[in-house]
């Protein structure tokens, strides 16, 4: 057996180079390049690995360990999954700032691979810099907090170890079921040791996600409830968009003339006007497809995990509804008593419309979901009309932004009342270009998401990375403004400032609550003042400007267009004029309180829980 000594770090660089996939026909790097900020437990032999391959297998340092492992998320999600991006941090502060991240990734199923420095294994410099000790567990490091939110977890105790967890921690990203972060810690110590590795373990490998096919049992008993379905409802979510099955979905749908609509993940799996489309579900959704879920007796939940905001915390269906639930992941098919058929979207959906034979619904029904849109979009044109107030409201900024972006412009947001707005009012143009991070609500994802994602229209002439930021989370995190001014991945950052955390304060005040700590002011503050954006995004090296109305935006959003470097767009927006559309949401209200709005919230609440499917 032919071997080769390299220290563990240049091994496990030397690993993931080996590692290729397939993208659009063309074989490329599985994982592209690392972000990282180097420091103590990854300076010192994790960086002599890889600026000894630093043309082939970029490092990019960004500004803040959370905002680079969110850059590796977004990216993933940008290419449907099929390549993953890595982050490198050192062993205690620079590592638990990837933790949010990570949760990121884990509840929206997105893989990351994170790599940690950690403390050393033979304690002879015991605590070092960065420990943090626990007298009773000596082996615990700030490194097993990525224990709940990671899909697979090592540490790294002998440099031959990484032969057997690397290709695990591949696998486990690639699998569409398991799919999540995976983390490798390397402590400092095993980093630096030398092992005469097998040659055949650096051989190049060519990944392709699987597409497991459905148990024939449980199709069939999909099929038999598709077809006694006189009210049928597709639900399109992100295993859609992932499995690359909406052109698939949309010929299914079109053909068994059943409604579709959209949750958050899977919005833009089909165009705004689309024949079958009715819209977004849910909390965040749309009259139209709430009212016919409402209707519906039989749900085609395909690709969704079926979380709150798009049943309306089980309120949209009624409890008569039988979910037929088509889902690479066992644990997200069998929620709620569906009829669940595991395996992979495109291949399911295309079984399904050749066993259904010439089953279709009743056109009445999917007329009724095509009159329920038209009225929706009649007051997405009210919405986002021009109306000369002094404050615009979200919607006119999105419907400002939308009718001059070009169709591949890829949008982003993620926290705030931009996701509710955002998920109402973009009318997509192309399919596969809106994300909205709503699994883990992550302020701070918009940016640095932005950056990430703008990697893949950095090279295509008018085709922009586009990024909706509320004044509060670009507060939390804007320093990769300097990230994409650095490396020249452009996008355009659309600021929304509403004086503070306006979906919150709504929040607060529909549960009956007083306006406090969310607007700035209704803080405890001795002076209450407007940011300057542009002035701090100019300072890093950005262009941009300040706006006052409608037609203002505009104008600035064509001249972001043809800029040549990231450009940020400031507009004051109404913290108070939201897009109805909205299912109820379950949020605890006291039982008792002093105040009568806090009651009446309580008894609202307690009438709307009742209508929730509890072991339906």
């Amino acid at each position: 057996m032919k071997t080769i000594k390299l220290t563990m770090a240049q091994a496990l660089v030397k690993y993931l180079m080996a590692q290729k996939t397939i993208v659009d026909g063309q074989k490329v790097p599985l994982i592209p390049g690392v972000y990282g900020i180097f420091g103590h437990g990854n300076v010192s032999c994790l960086s002599e690995a890889l600026v000894e391959v630093r043309e082939k297998f970029p490092t990019w340092r960004g500004q803040n360990e959370q905002s680079m492992a969110l850059a590796g998320v977004a990216y993933a999600k940008a290419v449907r999954r099929k390549q993953v991006m890595a982050v490198t941090t050192s062993i205690g502060p620079g590592a638990t700032n990837v933790i949010t991240a990570a949760g990121v990734a884990h509840a929206n199923r997105l893989p990351l691979l994170i790599i940690c420095g950690d403390t050393f294994v033979n304690r002879r410099p015991d605590p070092v810099l960065q420990q943090v000790e626990h007298f009773h567990s000596p082996s615990t490091s700030v490194n097993d907090s990525f224990k709940p939110v990671s899909r697979y977890w090592d540490r790294i105790y002998s440099p031959e170890q990484i032969i057997s967890t690397l290709p695990q921690a591949i696998a486990t990203m690639l699998d569409p079921a398991d799919c999540g972060p995976a983390f490798i810690g390397i402590p400092q110590d095993i980093q630096a040791i030398a092992f005469d590795y097998p040659e055949s373990f650096f051989a190049e490998v060519v990944h392709e996600v699987p597409r497991p096919r459905a148990d024939a049992n449980q199709l069939e008993r999909a099929i038999e409830a598709i077809k006694n379905a006189e009210r049928p409802l597709i639900i399109s979510g992100g295993g859609v968009l992932y499995s690359e099955a909406a052109d698939e979905l949309r010929n299914l749908a079109e053909r068994r003339r059943i409604p579709v609509c959209e949750t958050i993940a899977g919005r833009s799996s089909l165009t705004h006007y689309d024949p079958v489309n009715i819209g977004p579900l849910g909390i965040l959704g749309s009259t139209s497809a709430n009212e016919m879920a409402a209707k519906a007796d039989v749900v085609i939940a395909i690709g969704t995990r079926l979380q709150d905001f798009t049943t309306g915390s089980w309120t949209v269906f009624s409890h008569d509804c039988q979910i037929v639930s088509i889902n690479a992941a066992r644990f997200d098919a069998v929620k709620h008593k569906a009829i669940s058929v595991v395996g992979d979207a495109l291949v399911i959906i295309q079984e399904l419309d050749q066993e259904l034979s010439d089953w279709r619904a009743a056109e009445s029904w999917f007329q009724k979901g095509q009159q329920e849109y038209k009225q929706w979009n009649e007051l997405l044109e009210s919405r986002t009309a021009k109306d000369g107030k002094e404050l615009p409201r979200y919607a006119q900024v999105i419907g400002a932004i939308n009718r001059n972006c070009a169709p591949s412009d890829r949008v982003i947001s993620a926290a705030g009342g931009l996701p509710g707005e955002l998920t109402k009012n973009w009318k997509t143009k192309n399919p596969g270009t809106f994300d909205c991070e709503f699994g883990f609500s992550c302020m701070g994802y918009e940016i640095a998401g932005g950056w990430g994602a703008a990697k893949l229209t950095k090279d295509k002439p008018g085709v922009d990375t586009i990024v909706f930021v509320g004044d509060g989370s670009y507060m939390m995190m804007n320093s990769d403004i300097y990230s994409s001014v650095l490396d020249g991945n452009k996008m355009i950052v659309i600021v929304c400032d509403n004086g503070g955390y306006g979906i919150i304060n709504r929040l607060q005040n529909h549960t009956g609550g007083a306006s406090y700590n969310n607007l700035l002011k209704d803080c405890n503050v001795e002076q209450v003042f407007s940011v300057d954006f542009i002035q701090n995004a100019k300072s890093m090296g950005a262009l941009g400007e300040k706006v006052k109305s409608i037609d203002e935006l505009e104008e600035a959003f064509l001249r972001a267009k043809a800029a040549d470097r990231t450009y940020v767009i400031q507009i004051d927006t109404d913290p108070f004029d939201w897009t109805p559309g909205d299912a109820w949401w379950d949020v605890a209200v006291p039982e008792v309180s002093n105040r009568e709005e806090v009651r009446q919230a309580r008894s609202d609440h307690d009438e709307q829980s009742a209508r929730q499917r509890i072991g339906v």
